[in-house]
């Protein structure tokens, strides 16, 4: 949350930023439709966000940072190599 945003009521903050995140969910739910309509199997990426769905309505605090430390490799040990040749924004043994 912003800093900014703890002094603004609710109702300000729900007619500043609504139709953005309501925008983003659609986007999501079209996103999670085009997958399953396409041919093949999911992946650790499809499998790390339908796991941090529920995070999203499950009532409790710091939402964003549960759902980051979802998608993040929680092991402390270095791997001598990263695999592939970018981020791919979740950790492949999530889930």
């Amino acid at each position: 949350m912003n800093r900014l945003d703890t002094n603004l009521p609710r109702s300000d903050v729900i007619d500043r930023d609504f139709l953005e995140h309501r925008a983003k969910l659609i986007d999501i739910a079209a996103f999670l439709d085009r997958c399953e309509r396409a041919d093949g199997t999911d992946d650790f990426r499809l499998r790390a966000l339908r796991t941090a769905i529920p995070l999203l309505i499950d009532g409790q605090p710091e939402r964003a940072r549960r759902i980051l430390e979802s998608f993040s490799d929680p092991t402390s040990e270095p791997i001598p190599e990263a695999p592939g040749k970018g981020a791919s924004g979740a950790w492949e043994g999530s889930s």
